[in-house]
Protein backbone atom coordinates (compact mmCIF):
# COMPACT_ATOMS: atom_id res chain seq x y z
CA UNK A 1 0.00 0.00 0.00
CA UNK A 2 1.05 3.26 -0.17
CA UNK A 3 2.96 5.12 2.08
CA UNK A 4 3.33 1.86 3.93
CA UNK A 5 7.10 0.71 4.25
CA UNK A 6 7.39 -3.19 3.30
CA UNK A 7 6.99 -5.32 6.47
CA UNK A 8 10.60 -7.06 5.95
CA UNK A 9 11.90 -3.38 5.95
CA UNK A 10 10.92 -3.14 8.88
CA UNK A 11 11.61 -5.93 10.84
CA UNK A 12 15.32 -5.56 9.60
CA UNK A 13 15.24 -2.42 10.95
CA UNK A 14 14.06 -3.44 14.20
CA UNK A 15 16.78 -6.67 14.33
CA UNK A 16 20.31 -5.75 15.53
CA UNK A 17 23.01 -5.82 12.57
CA UNK A 18 25.18 -8.29 14.49
CA UNK A 19 21.70 -10.53 14.57
CA UNK A 20 20.87 -10.13 11.01
CA UNK A 21 24.42 -11.18 9.82
CA UNK A 22 24.70 -14.25 12.03
CA UNK A 23 20.89 -15.47 10.54
CA UNK A 24 22.12 -14.85 7.47
CA UNK A 25 25.60 -16.64 7.58
CA UNK A 26 23.64 -19.52 8.98
CA UNK A 27 20.99 -19.57 6.31
CA UNK A 28 24.32 -19.73 3.90
CA UNK A 29 25.84 -22.65 5.88
CA UNK A 30 23.11 -25.16 5.90
CA UNK A 31 21.91 -24.43 2.64
CA UNK A 32 25.44 -25.60 1.25
CA UNK A 33 26.45 -22.24 -0.02
CA UNK A 34 29.15 -21.16 2.57
CA UNK A 35 32.41 -22.00 0.73
CA UNK A 36 31.08 -20.44 -2.02
CA UNK A 37 29.97 -16.98 -0.60
CA UNK A 38 32.17 -13.93 -0.30
CA UNK A 39 31.92 -11.42 2.78
CA UNK A 40 30.25 -9.19 0.63
CA UNK A 41 27.13 -11.80 -0.59
CA UNK A 42 26.59 -12.29 3.54
CA UNK A 43 26.44 -8.70 4.04
CA UNK A 44 24.01 -7.99 0.90
CA UNK A 45 22.16 -10.69 2.41
CA UNK A 46 21.87 -9.50 5.84
CA UNK A 47 21.35 -5.72 3.89
CA UNK A 48 24.27 -4.22 4.79
CA UNK A 49 27.36 -2.70 3.51
CA UNK A 50 30.71 -5.14 3.62
CA UNK A 51 32.34 -2.41 5.34
CA UNK A 52 29.80 -3.29 8.04
CA UNK A 53 30.22 -7.02 8.47
CA UNK A 54 34.23 -6.27 8.26
CA UNK A 55 33.61 -4.27 11.20
CA UNK A 56 31.32 -6.60 13.44
CA UNK A 57 33.51 -9.78 12.63
CA UNK A 58 36.81 -8.76 11.28
CA UNK A 59 36.67 -12.18 8.91
CA UNK A 60 34.53 -14.47 7.58
CA UNK A 61 35.93 -17.90 10.21
CA UNK A 62 34.96 -15.04 12.86
CA UNK A 63 31.35 -14.78 11.66
CA UNK A 64 31.09 -18.66 11.51
CA UNK A 65 32.41 -19.04 14.91
CA UNK A 66 29.74 -16.71 15.78
CA UNK A 67 26.97 -18.58 13.78
CA UNK A 68 28.17 -21.98 15.88
CA UNK A 69 28.49 -20.32 19.28
CA UNK A 70 25.08 -18.85 18.54
CA UNK A 71 23.67 -21.99 18.01
CA UNK A 72 25.17 -24.21 20.83
CA UNK A 73 24.93 -21.57 23.18
CA UNK A 74 21.28 -21.11 22.53
CA UNK A 75 20.80 -25.62 23.25
CA UNK A 76 23.28 -24.66 26.42
CA UNK A 77 20.06 -22.76 27.80
CA UNK A 78 17.53 -25.48 28.17
CA UNK A 79 21.17 -27.83 28.79
CA UNK A 80 21.36 -25.27 31.92
CA UNK A 81 17.34 -25.24 32.95
CA UNK A 82 18.41 -29.20 33.33
CA UNK A 83 21.39 -29.01 35.38
CA UNK A 84 19.54 -26.68 37.68
CA UNK A 85 16.66 -28.77 37.94
CA UNK A 86 18.98 -31.65 39.66
CA UNK A 87 22.21 -29.35 41.17
CA UNK A 88 21.36 -31.39 44.19
CA UNK A 89 23.04 -34.56 41.73
CA UNK A 90 26.03 -32.46 39.61
CA UNK A 91 26.93 -35.74 38.29
CA UNK A 92 23.88 -37.23 37.06
CA UNK A 93 22.39 -33.57 36.22
CA UNK A 94 25.83 -33.86 33.82
CA UNK A 95 24.64 -37.21 32.32
CA UNK A 96 21.18 -36.07 31.57
CA UNK A 97 22.41 -32.52 29.96
CA UNK A 98 24.60 -34.66 27.80
CA UNK A 99 22.34 -37.10 26.62
CA UNK A 100 19.63 -34.68 25.67
CA UNK A 101 22.64 -32.67 23.96
CA UNK A 102 23.51 -35.92 21.95
CA UNK A 103 19.42 -36.24 20.74
CA UNK A 104 18.87 -33.09 20.07
CA UNK A 105 22.37 -32.69 17.91
CA UNK A 106 20.95 -35.47 15.80
CA UNK A 107 18.77 -33.72 13.40
CA UNK A 108 20.34 -30.39 13.53
CA UNK A 109 20.97 -29.20 10.20
CA UNK A 110 23.89 -26.74 11.40
CA UNK A 111 25.97 -29.94 12.47
CA UNK A 112 24.74 -32.08 9.76
CA UNK A 113 26.24 -28.89 7.47
CA UNK A 114 29.24 -28.59 9.56
CA UNK A 115 30.04 -31.94 9.30
CA UNK A 116 29.21 -32.94 5.85
CA UNK A 117 30.74 -29.94 4.46
CA UNK A 118 33.85 -28.90 3.23
CA UNK A 119 37.10 -28.36 4.81
CA UNK A 120 36.51 -24.89 5.95
CA UNK A 121 33.38 -25.95 7.95
CA UNK A 122 34.38 -29.07 9.95
CA UNK A 123 37.48 -27.36 11.51
CA UNK A 124 35.07 -25.12 13.67
CA UNK A 125 34.18 -28.11 15.94
CA UNK A 126 37.34 -29.72 15.77
CA UNK A 127 40.58 -28.35 15.67
CA UNK A 128 39.22 -24.27 15.73
CA UNK A 129 37.07 -25.45 18.35
CA UNK A 130 38.19 -23.07 21.16
CA UNK A 131 35.97 -19.83 20.77
CA UNK A 132 33.12 -22.93 21.04
CA UNK A 133 34.58 -24.81 24.21
CA UNK A 134 35.73 -21.45 25.74
CA UNK A 135 32.17 -19.76 25.94
CA UNK A 136 30.36 -23.36 26.65
CA UNK A 137 32.74 -23.85 29.25
CA UNK A 138 32.29 -21.26 31.51
CA UNK A 139 29.02 -21.65 31.73
CA UNK A 140 28.82 -25.26 32.51
CA UNK A 141 31.93 -24.80 35.25
CA UNK A 142 29.88 -21.96 36.75
CA UNK A 143 26.68 -24.47 37.38
CA UNK A 144 29.30 -26.96 38.55
CA UNK A 145 30.84 -24.17 40.88
CA UNK A 146 27.45 -23.25 42.33
CA UNK A 147 26.63 -26.79 43.08
CA UNK A 148 29.20 -27.74 44.53
CA UNK A 149 30.98 -24.84 46.20
CA UNK A 150 33.68 -26.52 47.94
CA UNK A 151 35.64 -27.35 44.62
CA UNK A 152 38.48 -25.19 43.66
CA UNK A 153 37.97 -23.47 40.48
CA UNK A 154 40.33 -25.42 38.13
CA UNK A 155 38.18 -28.70 38.97
CA UNK A 156 35.27 -27.57 37.73
CA UNK A 157 36.44 -25.86 34.49
CA UNK A 158 38.93 -29.43 34.02
CA UNK A 159 35.59 -30.94 34.57
CA UNK A 160 33.10 -28.74 32.04
CA UNK A 161 36.21 -28.89 29.91
CA UNK A 162 36.32 -32.57 29.41
CA UNK A 163 32.43 -32.98 29.71
CA UNK A 164 32.47 -30.52 26.62
CA UNK A 165 35.00 -32.46 24.66
CA UNK A 166 33.57 -35.66 25.18
CA UNK A 167 30.38 -34.26 23.98
CA UNK A 168 31.55 -32.86 20.92
CA UNK A 169 33.12 -35.91 19.92
CA UNK A 170 30.43 -38.06 20.44
CA UNK A 171 28.30 -35.50 18.52
CA UNK A 172 30.67 -36.14 15.54
CA UNK A 173 31.11 -39.80 15.80
CA UNK A 174 27.70 -40.52 17.15
CA UNK A 175 26.82 -43.71 19.44
CA UNK A 176 23.53 -44.48 21.22
CA UNK A 177 23.25 -40.91 22.92
CA UNK A 178 22.00 -42.81 26.34
CA UNK A 179 25.20 -44.69 25.93
CA UNK A 180 27.69 -42.37 25.69
CA UNK A 181 25.57 -40.22 28.77
CA UNK A 182 26.60 -42.77 31.14
CA UNK A 183 30.08 -42.91 30.04
CA UNK A 184 30.44 -39.27 30.26
CA UNK A 185 28.93 -39.89 34.15
CA UNK A 186 31.52 -42.53 34.97
CA UNK A 187 34.12 -39.95 33.92
CA UNK A 188 32.75 -36.41 35.55
CA UNK A 189 32.37 -39.01 38.23
CA UNK A 190 35.80 -40.05 38.78
CA UNK A 191 36.90 -36.47 38.65
CA UNK A 192 34.79 -34.97 41.28
CA UNK A 193 35.86 -37.59 43.39
CA UNK A 194 39.32 -36.66 43.16
CA UNK A 195 38.06 -32.85 44.01
CA UNK A 196 36.31 -34.18 46.20
CA UNK A 197 37.76 -37.24 47.90
CA UNK A 198 36.38 -36.17 51.29
CA UNK A 199 32.78 -36.80 49.77
CA UNK A 200 33.21 -40.90 49.40
CA UNK A 201 32.40 -40.65 45.86
CA UNK A 202 28.43 -41.01 46.96
CA UNK A 203 27.73 -38.31 44.22
CA UNK A 204 26.18 -40.29 41.60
Amino acid sequence: MVGMEPVKERRTERMPVRERLVDAAYAEVVAGRWPQQRMADIAAAAEVSRQTLYNVFGSKENLLQAVVVREADSLLDTVVALLEENSADPVHSVSCATGFVLRSLQNDPLLRALVTGDRELLPVVTTRSAPLLDVLGERVAAMLAESCPELERSVTEAVADVNLRLTVSYALQPIDPDEAARRVETVVHGMLCTGLPEAGCVRR
